[in-house]
């Protein structure tokens, strides 16, 4: 029995935008909500227990995007693929990863360049163990099919390009 069924309606942070065509949205929008908020401490308290103490959520998610395929990255790489729009957000991550000596940076012709450095790696490597044995193992136990995750990461995906056209359209009112 769901929870309207049951007389409860649907569970979400604020019930006036529930009450329009679409509350199922207003379900997921609380959902992301609360998965935000527990992704972003789960990032910074699993970075701070591989070691990396008083980074932010956006400078763990920049360092496992400079990490990742160990291949150098520019800035707008690390924007488009995160689809951070302020660039002031990810270069003031960059700095701090540099100051902190886990990312360094280079040039190919005019272009800035930042590659993670070995301490970086071993950071990753660090975060990924713990991941592994403390999230990955607690997912697996519920017995979510791996499909199912996939389903969902791609439904996600679908609407964050519904919210980035409305953000758009909003935005030229």
């Amino acid at each position: 029995m769901s929870q309207e069924d049951k007389g409860l309606g649907p569970i979400v942070s604020s019930e006036h935008l529930a009450s329009g065509a679409l509350p199922a949205l207003s379900e997921i929008e609380f959902g992301l909500v609360m998965l935000n908020h527990a992704f972003s401490r789960w990032m910074v308290r699993c970075m701070a227990a591989a070691g990396v103490p008083d980074l932010s959520p956006v400078d763990i998610l920049v360092l496992h995007n400079i990490n990742s395929r160990n291949k150098a990255k520019t800035l707008a790489d690390i924007t488009l693929v995160l689809n951070i729009e302020d660039t002031h957000v990810v270069t003031y991550a960059l700095k701090k990863l540099e100051r902190l000596k886990l990312i360094k940076s280079g040039r190919r012709g005019k272009e800035k360049l930042v590659m993670v450095t070995e301490a970086g790696a071993e950071a990753c490597v660090r975060y990924k163990s713990t991941r592994e044995s403390l999230l990955v193992k607690s997912v697996l136990a519920t017995e979510v099919s791996i499909d199912s995750l996939s389903e969902v990461a791609a439904r996600l995906r679908a609407l964050s390009g519904h919210y980035d056209q409305a953000a758009r359209a909003a935005a030229s009112l």
